[in-house]
């Protein structure tokens, strides 16, 4: 069955949303993730989306996915070329908007973001808080790569490749978009530059005095080339497999906890 709402006519998706399917909204951005992966991230982010509905028609229930948001919240990623960023104010409207219009047009549907970006976690929880806030309906979001950095660590993946340029996302591009990776092109992060004198610690962060300060950096501070892995080389398509299905299949198994215990509530 499928679960693109851009595919579908207008009638199909109305009848299915009559009949209970739920919506998945998903996010992600337009950035660089190093010289061997694609910028948008969102592909990313609507694939597992996809997955996530095909899991979910497998247990007898329905979703359908929404076209994605491909802009990420304008931070670290500000400036690079060929990239669109938005202000926190128009990603935060922008998001509130969508989840909006999604509702107006089937009230009780379950709603559920994917959300592919770090930079657009605090623009989502202002939507889902307004959300609740103003039509009662507590929805949740899955943000992908910080719950794959779990992962990674759980099964004792490779710590060095694990970082911006490499994993999660780079191996889950090697599955979802194997045609648009250039594992050749893959290379070892140059290390976090200096500020005060001092290497920065992480993304916007320096650690003076036993604690992390958080600084606005740019991400050709702290990943050169966007690449902030140490060595990335590790990454591969089965272990992308892997967290596309885990997370794919968790995304699910909140839509069916959705179903089965309804949270509409002042």
């Amino acid at each position: 069955m499928p679960h693109a709402i851009a595919r579908l006519r207008a009638p199909e998706v109305a009848a299915r949303l009559a009949a209970g399917a739920a919506l998945i909204l998903p996010m992600g951005s337009t950035e660089t993730h190093g010289p061997a992966a694609p910028m948008g991230d969102y592909l990313l982010a609507e694939a597992i989306a996809m997955q996530a509905a095909g899991a979910l028609a497998a247990q007898g229930d329905d979703a359908l996915v929404a076209p994605g948001i491909a802009f990420g919240g304008e931070d670290f990623f500000a400036g690079v070329p060929g990239a669109i960023a938005l202000s926190p104010a128009t990603l935060t409207a922008l998001t509130l908007e969508c989840l909006e219009a999604l509702h107006r047009g089937a009230p009780g549907a379950r709603l559920l973001v994917v959300n592919g970006h770090g930079g657009n976690i605090a623009a989502i929880d202002t939507a889902q808080r307004a959300m609740r806030a103003r039509h009662g309906v507590v929805l949740p979001a899955l943000h992908l790569w910080r719950e794959a950095a779990g992962l990674l660590k759980a099964w004792g993946a490779t710590a060095a490749a694990t970082g911006h340029g490499g994993n999660p996302v780079l191996s889950v591009a090697m599955h979802v978009l194997p045609e648009l990776v250039q594992p050749g092109a893959i290379a070892p992060g140059q290390g976090p530059r200096a500020l005060f004198g001092r290497r920065i610690t992480n993304f916007g962060a320096l650690h003076v005095g036993g604690v992390d300060f958080a600084l606005p950096t740019h991400v050709e501070e702290v990943a050169p080339g966007g690449v902030q892995a140490e060595d990335a080389r590790s990454a591969d398509a089965a272990l992308g497999a892997r967290l596309a299905t885990a997370l794919a299949e968790a995304a699910a198994a909140m839509l069916a906890l959705m179903r089965n215990n309804p949270e509409i509530a002042p």
